[in-house]
């Protein structure tokens, strides 16, 4: 199934049409997501802000396929996605997904090289072209003198680059973080930012979930949610 808006808005990356979210708490139900409008565009870069329980995990976990809406349309890079089966959604998160995540969630035995080929693993792709592509990502980075360093032998930020590098390696069409200098110092904060700002510039789209502000003042427009709604979607100007 086709965008319908396609044709007219080849830019756009995400379109939400009246997304909700239900979960069931024993006898009653709690509207995580209330009917969510939001359209991101190509080379964007989005902070979504809010209080805990606002609905922004919720959010990212339906933009990253990672759970359905109960109502409402979305649209990632031109497909509908949201009646797709779990096994249809696991192959677009591989393509279309780059995750960041606070925890990196690295493997602890493997080198970083061996950490960034992990999605091409899944993708199907050779050896020779998971080890050029992750060796790339890395030096994207800027570690490209650490490839076959493990987890264990480096710093937090070096641990978040690698990560970061796992998330470019398919050249998805959107990176999504988690509050990605959750386990960071406020040195390695900044330099983390700055290489966001960077992947920006380069034409990646980036969408940022946080709650400390000035992480969100990187990105050029911030989303605020409450109470499974948007209340606030404003342009903030070029980045920081």
């Amino acid at each position: 199934m086709q965008n319908p808006a396609a044709k007219t808005a080849t830019a756009e990356v995400i379109r939400l049409q009246g997304v909700q979210r239900r979960y069931r708490m024993g006898t009653t139900f709690v509207d995580a997501l209330a009917g969510i409008d939001m359209l991101v565009q190509r080379n964007e870069y989005l902070a979504v802000m809010g209080a805990s329980g606002s609905g922004k995990s919720t959010l990212m976990n339906i933009i990253g396929c990672l759970d359905t809406a109960t109502a409402g349309e979305f649209w990632l890079n031109g497909q509908c996605v949201s009646d797709m089966s779990d096994h249809e959604l696991a192959g677009v998160r591989n393509r279309e997904i780059g995750f960041v995540f606070q925890t990196f969630n690295l493997l602890a035995r493997h080198t970083a090289l061996a950490n960034v080929e992990v999605p091409l693993v899944y993708a199907g792709a050779k050896r020779k072209e998971r080890i050029e592509r992750a060796r790339h990502a890395l030096e994207t980075v800027g570690l490209g003198d650490r490839m076959l360093h493990k987890p264990s032998e480096m710093s937090g930020g070096q641990r978040q680059r690698v990560a970061i590098a796992r998330a470019l390696v398919t050249a998805p069409s959107i990176l999504l973080a988690d509050e990605p200098t959750g386990n960071l110092d406020s040195t390695t904060s900044v330099e983390i930012m700055a290489l966001f700002d960077e992947l920006q510039a380069a034409g990646n789209t980036l969408i940022v979930v946080t709650h400390e502000q000035d992480i969100a003042d990187h990105a050029e427009r911030v989303v605020w949610l409450s109470d499974g709604k948007v209340i606030s979607d404003s342009r903030i100007g070029a980045n920081t």
